[in-house]
């Protein structure tokens, strides 16, 4: 016995090391990492020399787990078998085992960073047996556990895990005397149990192992000077958005006042020589909503509209010639769009009689900035006389 704890001790050891050399590779790898506690329940039966089924037990026990890395775990287990002799005793038997625990997916099939929907483990530890007798002198043995369990991992977070084990249960005392042997078929028993088991969150935020990318010193170093440089990039890019939109303001002030006197004289110019009446409505850069400062521009098309129900509508959107080509095209078209929808549902204009149309890139004005703008233009207008 005192040779198994040894080799035991040995073999957890050796995989300790292991696992220890590849949490560079692992998250959840700390001490109150990776718990998880198991309810079991199922059938006992001797394993020679009895009726498998009509000798077979109740069983019962409780689990707790510590899964070291992906491939091994220790488990602490206790089972309680139940007694159908007229015996007074509830339990004739309890074991109490130290488990050994080898994920063989994981071992031959590397680990994913997930658990598996399906695992297989195979298990395998020494424990204490204690024999409760119908009156004095209780017996104490010792056993090995040979088995497999078949793992399914199920829920979003594979929090929970529903396991069948079957396991080969060995009394090594039995009648060791007798028959010099320690693995006897004749002091075994197969043991079928079902367990539930809850795996409890851990420093990762998960519910398992997780796996991350190792960098070197150098690698890190080098990220770190490309965000910096990028950090640079979006410092000098605020710098001119801030300038351009000063500079974009100013040039609006200035607009405004423009469209003002231009809308006097275009009074003038309907009422006199029956030129068409037009409406522009302009844009921030890269943006197809109106201003409320553009507002007005588009009140009165809607107001002449009102009081001239024959007439129509053609609204031509443009884009300035910066960016894209074809994201300019949506541009202007999404910017007649926008001073259309405003017509149909703040002022009630029926869209039948509003066209709207992307123009693409314009080049009525010198000026990019001033290309970025919606032409609301009357079509068939009475003019006054």
């Amino acid at each position: 016995m005192r040779k198994s704890i040894i080799l035991s001790a040995f073999v957890i050891t050796a995989l300790t090391v292991n696992a220890q050399t590849d949490q560079m590779a692992l998250q959840g790898t700390k001490l109150k990492d990776n718990w998880s506690i198991e309810l079991k329940t199922g059938m006992v039966t001797p394993l020679t020399h009895s009726s498998f089924f009509k000798d077979a037990r109740f069983t019962f026990g409780l689990g707790v787990t510590k899964q070291l890395t992906p491939i091994f775990g220790m488990e602490f287990q206790g089972m309680g078998y139940v007694n159908t002799t007229q015996s007074k005793t509830a339990i004739d038997v309890s074991d109490v085992s130290l488990l050994n625990k080898f994920n063989l997916m994981n071992l031959f099939g590397g680990y994913t960073g997930t658990p598996r929907l399906f695992e297989m483990e195979a298990v395998a530890g020494i424990g204490w047996m204690h024999y409760y007798m119908n009156g004095p002198g209780d017996d104490n043995s010792w056993s090995t556990r040979f088995g497999l369990n078949f793992n399914f991992n199920f829920g979003e977070s594979k929090a929970w895990t529903l396991g069948i084990k079957p396991a080969i249960v060995y009394d090594m005392e039995g009648d060791f005397n007798a028959a010099k042997s320690r693995f006897n078929a004749n002091n075994a028993a197969f043991e079928l149990t079902a367990g539930v088991a809850y795996h409890f969150k851990g420093s990762n935020g998960k519910h398992h192992f997780t796996k991350v990318r190792v960098y070197d010193q150098a690698e890190i170093n080098q990220l770190n000077a490309n965000i910096n440089n990028l950090r640079s990039q979006v410092d000098n890019r605020n710098s001119q958005i801030n300038s351009a939109a000063q500079r974009i303001q100013v040039l609006q002030s200035e607009l405004d006042n423009c469209r003002n006197q231009a809308a006097k004289v275009q009074t003038v110019v309907e009422v006199e020589t029956s030129r068409v009446p037009e409406s522009i409505i302009t844009f921030r850069q890269g943006r197809s909503t109106v201003d409320a400062s553009q507002l007005p521009n588009v009140e009165r098309v809607a107001n002449y509209m009102k009081k001239h129900a024959d007439v129509t509508v053609v609204i031509k959107g443009y884009a300035s010639p910066e960016g894209n080509l074809e994201f300019n095209k949506k541009l202007a078209q999404a910017r007649a769009e926008a001073v259309k929808s405003i017509l149909v549902k703040k002022y009630k204009i029926n869209t039948s009689r509003i066209t709207a149309e992307g123009q693409g890139i314009g080049d009525m004005f010198t000026d990019p900035d001033w290309n970025r703008v919606s032409i609301c233009t009357i079509e068939e207008l009475e003019v006054a006389k």
